[in-house]
């Protein structure tokens, strides 16, 4: 069996020779704009097994019916990286999943701030984009989608051992992101990432956020970027450091 340059992800756990029904959005792609035939390969994953070939052995109005035959990749070891953004306009909102997801966040966690201009995020859309972006990427996983949180709500529980990486663009000379995680790399091995909306952190945010004991208050240059660059820039500085040590 030739090996496919088609890559879906599918919600139930693989092994050799089950039988998955494609069926939705992804029966559209493979029939309409990929027009697969009989015999074709795919290849899928789970996010819990790793990567597997398959054959299709049926084209129905209702669903592409493929077979299962063997593993070709086994999952890895990741970075457990969090985002934590204040939800923004759809087409930005959407880039910054894209990216984020590409470069290996594990969860993402919407943010409502004082400053927060789009209160409501659509989440089958954004579930479909972390697909689609996993999909592309040849990523194993799948990150978590998470419930939106206040922003007190989430810094009340948040937990301990997680690094929590704020970029900070309200206080002056702070150090570089870079400077900061190789300084900190060897006292967290969970990270996440604080991004705020398009107009900052209120006062009383930034104390609140910088109250916190596993709080790193960096900053991403001189420069005032925009969220989706911002967040960009944030996660490959720390992959850049972090995944050294896995």
């Amino acid at each position: 069996m030739k090996m496919s340059k088609t890559r879906l992800y599918v919600e139930k756990k693989l092994s050799p020779n089950i039988i998955i029904y494609i069926k939705d959005y992804q029966l559209h792609f493979l029939k309409n704009v990929l027009r697969i035939k009989i015999d074709e390969s795919i290849t899928l994953f789970d996010g819990l097994t790793g990567e597997w070939l398959s054959k299709v052995i049926s084209i129905n109005r209702n669903n592409v019916v493929l077979q299962i035959s063997k593993k070709i990749r086994d999952l890895e070891k990741e970075s457990d990286i969090w985002l934590i953004f204040a939800p923004i306009k759809s087409f930005r909102m959407n880039i910054t999943i894209q990216k984020a997801t590409e470069l290996g966040v594990s969860r993402f966690i919407p943010c409502i701030t004082q400053h927060t201009n789009q209160q409501k995020i659509n989440n089958r859309n954004l579930k479909m984009n972390i697909i689609e972006s996993a999909e592309q990427s040849e990523r194993l996983s799948i990150p978590i989608l998470d419930k939106t949180y206040k922003l007190d709500e989430l810094l009340s529980s948040f937990p301990n051992d997680r690094g929590l990486i704020f970029c900070n663009e309200n206080q002056k000379n702070l150090p570089s992101i870079y400077d900061e995680i190789s300084k900190f790399k060897n006292k967290f091995k969970k990270w996440s990432i604080l991004i705020g909306p398009e107009g900052g952190f209120s006062e009383k945010e930034t104390n609140d956020i910088k109250s916190l004991k596993n709080t790193i208050s960096v900053t991403l240059g001189n420069r005032i970027l925009r969220s989706d660059t911002a967040t960009t820039a944030a996660i490959f500085s720390v992959q850049s450091i972090i995944e050294k040590e896995l």
